[in-house]
């Protein structure tokens, strides 16, 4: 117990497995944690006495049935292991931490999602901007990045990182800029250092500077990356060699989705229970490589019109030649992944059985680089030249390597025969000595007359003749008894004694021969990581590629036209999730849209609940995302400009946790569209302002509508609104649309056409809906009672006042000093705060002013 506090006071923060025997014990808090959440039982170590502690443990030998359950809990694991063989110490066995095992660094294939990355991200306050890293310890996959808070924080929406390294220092503004709902872990603060940073990453990649890589400008997010590497060395984790490299995630090369958005299309993650989203739909991979590369294309779609061309073109060779398509989706998947095998190999946690599964994927690769390198598109024969063959390293593999080698190399007969002469030789003295055993059991029956004599093999006494109680009579007098049974006897002989020294002798040497061989081919192997790595990325491109091709078969998805233009046009549009949910035989409704920054800039759309307004906004995203991934499309024809940025106000959620209302929550989202937007934004609205009163909504609605409409940038935007009053917008802007979601009015219900026709919506249909709902008929008919008498008593109201209000203005004179249009411009100018206001706004203002008086 002493041994076990003084190692777990190094460990503070972990809970300790701490190797006892057979076993892995936890004690104290560690153990009633442990039992909780294993399921184990809860027992005392010296019940009774000052010592008695909390006790749970389980066997050696399941450590990979528990070790996943506490990581997956959040815990931080210390594996303690005997360091040396009881056997040969009279003292107190040594132990010592063998690994640390957090949410974030871990290479155990439980704990691991195949599909998906398991990124340990770390972040660094820097004077100006915040930096960050990723790295996935089980691929070796290193990134970096540095911008403001909103930035950092779309990047760990988009990575959803298993763990977050912070600086104590700024443990309480973490929580507050990204919230509770990351795991993170608090280093200390000289941790987070320049100067350290980049000893720490030219050490590791053995390089003078940071420039190879692309990232010498990035100051904060290289302090960010030295916070991984120095975490990495504290966590045991000292072979990561199969860390190769390190990327920039360059902003202005993706789509700026906010949080906001990434949460409101449900690309990846949904709130809702059972809920599709737009990956389970697109997902169509092979490889473990190409579903994880699938998802960072979805979180990252491209801006550069050439790239996106490029994978266009792909598809749509791939699509018209479906042999070739099928060859390489044949040899995909006989590919397992490649990138953590080959990290397993760098870190020496490999298994023979993997090495075999490392070669059938590299010997799979030569007929894809076969079948690349004949076609007729460029950027296939490309990979095709790039995909580096290996001969010499699946030479070796197969001429060291047993085909069918075992998952542990202590099992046995993992290295082939012919590599090891003296391996051969120990191997036919073992299987001869068992043949002679076996020689020995009928030649000693048949001397002795004993039929049923056995000779058998145990732990404890080694080989040994067993013989019944009936023949105990029968033994002859040299033999030595070592056991008695409760119906027999067993004994050993001179020369069992003899075979066994040899036999034993010779097994203990092939098992440590067969160690010593696999880890110098492990080592070996170790030099070819890089091109390995590089082979793993060009097969998960291609696995991503084929992806799209076999979705743009399956769902008669359409290549679309990206152009120069700011113009954006989709004819027969889907939402390729909804398309996929509908039961079977009902078609799913689809729907043309137009915008662009001369005639369309943004489309009005009125229309009742559950008509499908929010569809098409969606969709509409997700075509676009779709298209800049390097996807087909779900529409008929798609020509579009490229978009920078994809902003969404789409549901409503309160965030009671942070105190916000829905409405707060709403304005905060749509503050972040208003300050952000450029002049290839596609910005999103659903029912903008319905989160307060009547009037108030409206009124928001309608200045939110009228600053996009103004803005320089003139951003395409879709609103969806109840507010029928803003489809007055119309007659006063000129780039304002337009559009309602039609319904059929019948006796007693209301039939949803769901196409987008041009005009305005009359009415909202509430009253239908909740009848639809279910709601009770007294309810329904108190509703529409109510709502005949109020639209009696203001439409009348609302008409003559408006009637007047015409007529007075038009008996003033614009050179009337009492002129109310006069006092309203002078109150504009005076609630001006010229302190906050930016120059585009006050271009915006001023414009206002000159339509107000235009109108007069």
């Amino acid at each position: 117990m002493k041994q076990y506090n003084e190692i777990k006071r190094k460990y503070p923060d972990a809970c300790l497995l701490f190797r006892v025997g057979d076993f892995y014990e936890t004690f104290g808090e560690d153990a009633v944690r442990s039992a909780g959440i294993l399921g184990i039982t809860l027992t005392k170590r010296g019940a009774g006495s000052d010592s008695e502690t909390a006790l749970a443990g389980f066997p050696h030998h399941s450590l990979n049935t528990y070790l996943p359950k506490l990581v997956k809990a959040g815990l931080r694991v210390a594996i303690c292991d005997q360091l040396e063989d009881p056997k040969m110490t009279k003292t107190i066995v040594k132990r010592g931490v063998t690994e640390l095992v957090t949410p974030g660094v871990a290479m155990n294939d439980e704990v691991l999602q195949a599909k998906s990355n398991n990124f340990l991200a770390s972040v660094h306050f820097g004077k100006k901007n915040l930096g960050i890293a990723f790295l996935d310890v089980s691929t070796g996959e290193f990134l970096t990045a540095q911008g403001n808070e909103e930035y950092i924080d779309k990047l760990l929406q988009n990575f959803n990182p298993s763990e977050v390294l912070v600086p104590k220092h700024h443990k309480t503004q973490f929580k507050e800029v990204f919230g509770d709902d990351l795991h993170s872990f608090f280093l200390e603060d000289w941790v987070y250092k320049e100067d350290y940073a980049m000893d720490t990453l030219t050490k590791h990649f053995q390089t003078n500077s940071l420039k190879g890589y692309g990232i010498e400008e990035l100051q904060e997010g290289i302090v960010a990356s030295g916070a991984i590497l120095y975490y990495l060395s504290e966590t045991q984790h000292n072979k990561i060699q199969h860390i190769t490299n390190i990327q920039r995630i360059a902003e202005d090369a993706y789509v700026w989705m906010d949080r906001f958005t990434i949460r409101n299309l449900e690309l990846y993650h949904s709130t809702n229970v059972n809920a599709v989203t737009l990956l389970d739909v697109i997902d169509k991979t092979l490889s473990p490589m190409g579903s994880r590369l699938l998802k960072r294309w979805l979180a990252l779609p491209l801006k550069d019109a050439a790239r996106i061309q490029s994978r266009h073109e792909v598809v749509a060779y791939l699509k018209e030649n479906t042999e070739t398509l099928q060859k390489i989706q044949y040899q995909i998947k006989q590919i397992t992944d490649l990138e953590r095998l080959i990290s397993k190999v760098a870190t020496g946690k490999v298994s023979p059985r993997e090495v075999v599964y490392l070669n059938d994927s590299l010997n799979a690769i030569i007929p894809i680089k076969e079948v690349a390198l004949q076609s007729k598109n460029e950027a296939l024969k490309a990979i095709g030249d790039s995909l580096h063959a290996c001969e010499l390293l699946r030479e070796k593999i197969q001429t060291t390597l047993n085909p069918e080698a075992p998952v542990h190399v202590n099992k046995g007969n993992a290295i082939a025969t012919g590599v090891h002469a003296e391996l051969d030789e120990l191997r036919a003295i073992s299987s001869k000595g068992k043949g002679y055993l076996e020689d020995l059991e009928v030649r000693e029956s048949e001397k002795t007359g004993i039929s049923s004599l056995k000779v058998s093999f145990n732990n404890v006494f080694g080989y040994y003749i067993e013989v019944r109680n009936t023949h105990k009579d029968k033994v002859p007098a040299d033999w030595i008894r070592k056991q008695t049974l409760v119906n027999a006897e067993r004994y050993i002989t001179e020369e069992l004694k003899e075979y066994e020294s040899k036999i034993l002798g010779a097994e203990d040497k092939i098992q440590q021969l067969e160690s010593q061989l696999f880890e110098q081919l492990v080592n070996w192997m170790a030099t070819y990581i890089k091109p390995v790595q590089h082979n793993a990325n060009l097969i998960a491109q291609l696995d991503c590629l084929n992806s799209f091709t076999q979705l743009a078969i399956e769902h008669k998805y359409v290549q679309p036209i990206i152009d120069d233009s700011y113009d954006l046009e989709i004819k027969e549009g889907r939402h390729p999730v909804i398309e996929k949910q509908l039961p079977v035989g009902v078609p799913y409704i689809s729907n043309d849209v137009f915008l662009d920054n001369v005639s369309q800039q943004i489309i009005m759309i009125t229309g009742p609940n559950m008509s499908g307004k929010s569809a098409i906004l969606r969709q509409t995203a997700l075509i676009v995302l779709l298209a800049q991934m390097g996807s087909f499309v779900p529409a008929e024809s798609v020509r579009m400009g490229i978009v920078d940025k994809i902003f969404t106000r789409v549901g409503a959620s309160d965030n009671i946790s942070m105190g916000e209302s829905t409405f707060m929550v709403e304005m905060n989202e749509t503050a972040s569209i208003l300050n952000n937007i450029s002049d290839r934004s596609l910005v999103l609205l659903d029912e903008i302002g319905r989160g307060t009163s009547t009037y108030d909504g409206i009124s928001i609605a309608w200045a939110i509508s009228e600053y996009l409409h103004e803005h320089p940038n003139k951003p395409k935007t879709l609103f969806a609104t109840h507010y029928h009053e803003l489809n007055e917008m119309e007659a006063i802007f000129e780039r304002i649309q337009n559009f309602n979601v039609s319904v059929k009015e019948l006796k007693d219900t209301v039939l949803f056409i769901r196409k987008l026709v041009k005009g305005g919506s009359a009415h909202s249909f509430g009253i239908h809906v909740a009848k639809m709902a279910g709601m009770p008929q007294v309810v329904i008919q108190k509703a529409q009672k109510l709502l005949k008498k109020l639209e009696k008593e203001h439409s009348g109201d609302a008409l003559n006042g408006t009637k007047l209000e015409k007529e007075a203005e038009m008996q003033l004179s614009i050179f009337n000093l009492d002129d109310p249009l006069l006092e309203e411009i002078k109150d504009e100018i005076l609630n001006i705060d010229i302190n906050t206001l930016t120059p585009v706004e006050a271009l915006m203002k001023l414009n206002e002013i000159k339509r107000m008086l235009t109108k007069k």
